[in-house]
């Protein structure tokens, strides 16, 4: 018997953005502060290089032993998935000494109905 345990699939749930879309209404404070920390978080090309390969792995999630090939050292990609983390873009679970990341449920839909136009 293993104490592996798996992070749950992907659903395909009704996709709620966190803030209403850019161009709906002036935005709030709390909203801009939601954003802006998940802008943040992608703002740095090895965020968002590391993010990118965690999204278009081929089976939704991916392990640190093959995305963390991005020119700096294995410290600071830890340091950057944390980042990513924090900013509620991925989730990790621990397997043995590897540690396994997916994009959270919904975020890529969710910020692009923030940027949508609705006019």
């Amino acid at each position: 018997m293993s104490n592996v345990k798996t992070l749950p699939p992907a659903e395909a749930a009704e996709v709620v953005p966190c803030c209403p879309p850019l161009t709906s209404a002036d935005l709030s404070e709390a909203d801009a502060i939601t954003m802006a920390a998940m802008f943040k978080a992608l703002a740095d090309p090895v965020r968002l290089r590391l993010f990118s390969r965690v999204a278009s792995h081929p089976d939704g999630e991916a392990c640190v032993c093959d995305i963390q090939d991005v020119g700096v050292s294995q410290p600071t990609v830890s340091h950057h998935l944390k980042k990513l983390r924090d900013a509620g873009l991925l989730s990790s679970e621990r397997r043995g000494t590897w540690v396994y990341y997916r994009v959270e449920p919904g975020v890529l839909a969710a910020m692009a109905a923030l940027l949508a136009d609705r006019h």
